[in-house]
Order: structure tokens, then C-alpha cells, then sequence
């Protein structure tokens, strides 16, 4: 299977990454959720 990823905007990706690094420590049951279930992706 292929990966072909089209980016619309690359420049949003330092925004993306920080408002994820902000959601990982003020939202401790996402990250837990994360961690027990992430392997398991559908």
C-alpha cells in the first residue's frame, strides 16, 4: 500500500506540531487513551 500524501499548506506543520505538544500535556486522558490503544489503529 501506498502512501501518497498530498500537503496542502506545509507551512502550517510547526502550528500543527505545537498545538499538538500543548494537547499532550493539558490533555493527560487523551495521551493515556493514546498509549493503550494507538498499536491497534483500524
Amino acid at each position: 500500500m501506498a502512501n501518497d500524501y498530498i500537503v496542502k499548506e506545509i507551512s502550517l506543520a510547526e502550528f500543527g506540531r505545537r498545538e499538538l505538544d500543548i494537547a499532550e500535556t493539558e490533555m493527560p486522558g487523551l495521551m493515556a487513551l493514546r498509549k493503550e490503544y494507538g498499536t491497534s489503529k483500524p
